[in-house]
């Protein structure tokens, strides 16, 4: 039992730790720590298509399935091919299996972006014409 409370402590603080970098949701950007590391995620199709080409992907559905599933390959190459900002170097030095949940939540969220159809600014849009 104390170590169960002893992770959930963990994880409130973690939890309780403001983020110090900017993260423009709107943009599909998504916060991730790994250890006491923050990085910012952004799923650009370029960066995509980086992580595609290293994984030897054949689909964007085999993308998707490889980094929703944390495959150890696929963590890595995204951490280092989707941070935007923030340490790659010490966050994959810092990497261990208890960070691949999280990791998952982040990619999801960065992934999420390109299928939720782009809103963009329908206010300016309209000002402009």
């Amino acid at each position: 039992m104390a170590k169960e409370e002893k992770k959930t402590a963990v994880a409130t603080k973690a939890a309780a730790k403001p983020f110090p970098l900017p993260v423009n949701e709107a943009r599909g950007e998504a916060p991730l720590w790994i250890a006491d590391v923050p990085l910012v995620l952004g799923a650009e199709m370029g960066r995509l298509a980086a992580v595609s080409s290293r994984l030897q992907c054949k689909s964007l559905n085999d993308l998707f399935l490889r980094l929703s599933g944390v495959e150890a390959a696929a963590t890595w190459a995204a951490i280092e091919l989707l941070t935007i900002e923030g340490d790659v170097v010490k966050a994959l030095e810092a990497l261990k299996l208890q960070h691949f949940a999280a990791c998952a939540v982040a990619f999801s969220a960065v992934l999420s972006h390109h299928f939720d159809g782009d809103k963009g600014n329908a206010g300016a849009a309209g000002e402009a014409a």
